[in-house]
């Protein structure tokens, strides 16, 4: 009797050989895996050809005749294996570059045979490589729609083939429903319409039709996004009955007299309500475990200061970790500029910071005389130990790996709260699938009195008219950024690198200051192109994209993005986002090629279209794929089987909901109806999602 743990080389057929290449090639131990090898995709096997009736564009057909001779043609690398194939109509060769003796033996001749496979036309003939070839009374059997699975020249020259797998799946599927138990509710099942287990795995391997197909791979989807879902939802359960953290109950002076006296400006509608929302997490004995979202220049680090200051009201530190140093020093000089009436004392630390200034934050720290520290990694590090830290909030989050986010917690007796904040809008999906167990703010509407930006794209021809727009923006007082892929020339990448261009526009922009900023200079170099820039003495920045993140220049009102089909969509959101910081109309052009390929041209026409950082992150994730954008490629995190996070929304969204409701129910799921769902969870995906883990 066959289990799912079955090892492949006891399953009829297969043996220790074929086992240990299907191990070996493609990863399949077990009857389990075999189940879950699912077809790449499915063709119709109710049509025969004729062979007088092919053309060139056919792509893959079956026909249906006999082969009348088998022979062995040319030596050492040129040997082939010919058959000759005729269905009573002109003759075709069928053809195989590399095979083996077996597969000479096994090929039929002078009895009827089904073919299927890529029709080639070559020398006015027509000819098939490395076909199928299958008795005609086997065949008659075959599925309306028939699966085709991954393959490989090596695993065909051993006789795994396509047919090789159809037949070893029927036979094991033979043992369902037993293989495949139910591991979901019998009121989840009802509530959302799914097709039983056994039932979708077999349809999904051999559907009888698109429509039936179609709902086995419904129900495999909500399965997948069900128990992936179901590790966030325990962790979260988990997280609010275990996770002590400190509580702030008290609104105090230094937030009030903050609020009332040295606000800037007033606080959005969602600022607001963001900040409610953290004023309430903050009240409780538990760790805040919150993510906030919101688009470039929204108000994300206004927030994060007032959420600051109610740590301060309740006697604990705080800690602000950037990615960068610029980023780390624009976070500092903006915080300290903001309270310098507040009598709260904070210092920056990063990986430049002096042997005695950091000898005075590490006291300050640790006697609890330094109430916030801005800083890079190097707040990480062992030595520094807080006297009460209350709150960690880390910028850019997706930037630190899990380690090194665990690190700050760790620095007090009771975790602190954590507050991680992004520009980088996470598309719906990835955030109800990757960031559920976290309780989720946006920030979704900009200060009152910005403009939106307006894009442009432009090409080498409008190179002229677009340096007269920026000469015209510089009269009125403005100052522009350019910005480049590269630092150097390269031999193998053909468009505009940064010295390059900054030689260039200092010609035609002689008669203004130009200053260059990339990551190769030192953090003194850095700071001081920053500080001419800010302070208006040079009107146009030529950069890389070390600006992407932490430069706040208001005045700054047109972003030229060099080679623009050379970035991606977040960068380029984020690049542009460093303009439309002040009250004046702002621009984005984005310059490139005259050839663009079709991803190029999406990303180009989106950057025009819209400004929304969440649109724009759903189309990025379209493109790129949620692993690249995550940065989980690696294995276990994204091997779903049959889930699409970028087509899968909706189905994602009610399969969250069916955790929650069932969790609200059953919280430890040690009812008998779903002892099975737990003893699931268990056994294959408990551990799958903790690298999104915040604390």
């Amino acid at each position: 009797m066959l289990t799912p743990t079955t090892p492949l080389e006891y399953v009829k057929g297969i043996g220790a050989e074929r086992s240990r290449l299907l191990k070996t090639v493609l990863e399949l131990k077990t009857v389990g895996d075999l189940l879950q090898f699912y077809p790449l995709r499915y063709t119709d096997r109710t049509r025969f050809y004729k062979i007088h009736e092919l053309s060139a564009d056919l792509g893959e057909v079956q026909l249906q005749g006999q082969l009348l001779q088998v022979e062995e043609v040319g030596t050492g690398r040129s040997a082939r294996l010919v058959a000759t194939f005729s269905d009573g109509t002109p003759q075709m060769e069928l053809v195989w570059f590399r095979y083996s003796k077996w597969l000479k033996a096994q090929l039929p001749v002078g009895v009827p045979v089904v073919i299927f496979g890529r029709v080639n036309f070559f020398n006015h003939k027509f000819s098939m490589p490395h076909p199928e070839v299958e008795l005609l009374e086997k065949a008659a059997g075959s599925a309306v729609l028939e699966p085709v699975y991954p393959g490989s020249e090596k695993l065909q020259k051993r006789g795994i083939t396509n047919r090789f797998f159809i037949n070893t799946l029927r036979h094991i599927l033979s043992f369902l429903p037993s293989l495949m138990p139910e591991n979901l509710p019998a009121e989840v099942i009802r509530t959302h319409t799914l097709m039983d287990r056994a039932q979708a795995v077999f349809y999904k391997h051999f559907p009888p039709n698109m429509a039936i197909l179609q709902q086995a791979e419904c129900r495999l989807k909500f399965e997948e996004s069900f128990f992936f879902q179901m590790g966030f939802g325990l962790k979260k359960l988990h997280h609010q009955v275990q996770s002590r953290g400190n509580a702030n109950p008290i609104v105090g002076d230094y937030f009030t007299n903050f609020y009332n006296n040295d606000l800037p400006f007033e606080l959005t509608t969602a600022q607001k309500r963001v900040l409610r929302e953290i004023r309430q997490d903050m009240k409780r004995p538990i760790q805040m475990n919150r993510l906030l979202q919101g688009d470039v220049g929204s108000g994300k680090t206004m927030v994060a200061l007032l959420s600051m200051l109610l740590a301060a009201d309740n006697g604990f530190q705080s800690v602000l970790m950037a990615p960068t140093e610029i980023l780390a020093q624009q976070h500092y000089a903006g915080i300290s500029a903001l309270i310098q009436n507040t009598g709260l004392k904070i210092s920056l630390l990063t990986g430049s910071t002096g042997v005695r200034e950091r000898r005075m934050i590490h006291q300050g720290l640790a006697d609890g005389s330094l109430n916030i520290l801005v800083g890079t990694h190097a707040v990480l590090e062992d030595v520094i130990q807080f006297d009460n830290l209350g709150l960690a909030i880390i910028d850019e989050q997706h930037r630190f790996g899990v380690a090194q986010r665990a690190k700050l917690w760790a620095k007090n007796k009771l975790p602190p709260d954590i507050l991680v904040m992004t520009a980088t809008p996470i598309p719906r999906t990835l955030a109800m699938s990757f960031y559920s167990d976290l309780e989720v703010s946006v920030i979704d509407e900009l200060p009152v009195g910005r403009k939106s930006i307006i894009t442009a794209h432009r090409k080498e021809e409008d190179r002229t008219s677009v340096y007269e727009f920026c000469r015209d923006e510089i009269r009125k007082g403005r100052q522009i950024y350019f910005v480049y892929p590269l630092i150097e020339e390269s031999s193998v990448l053909d468009y505009r690198n940064l010295q390059d261009g900054f030689d260039h526009l200092k010609q035609y922009f002689s008669e203004y200051r130009l200053v260059m900023l990339h990551g190769r200079m030192t953090p003194a170099e850095k700071e001081a192109a920053m500080a001419e820039f800010a302070s208006g003495k040079c009107e146009i920045m030529v950069a890389t994209t070390v600006i992407e993140v932490g430069v706040n220049v208001p005045n700054a009102s047109v972003m030229v993005i060099e080679s623009a089909e050379r970035f991606g969509l977040s960068q380029l959101h984020q690049l542009r986002g460093r303009v439309g910081r002040g009250a004046e109309q702002s621009y984005c052009i984005l310059m490139t090629g005259e050839k663009l390929g079709k991803d190029s041209r999406k990303r180009i026409r989106t950057m025009c279209e819209t400004n929304d950082g969440f649109r724009i992150s759903e189309v990025d994730m379209q493109l790129r794929g949620p692993g690249d954008i995550l940065g989980t490629q690696q294995s276990g995190v994204l091997d779903f089987k049959v889930l699409d996070l970028v087509q899968d929304e909706e189905l994602i969204r009610s399969s969250k909901q069916a955790v929650e409701d069932l969790l609200k129910k059953d919280p430890t799921l040690s009812t008998p109806a779903n002892r099975m769902v737990r003893e699931y969870y268990v056994t294959h995906y408990r551990g799958r999602n903790k690298w999104s883990k915040i604390s």
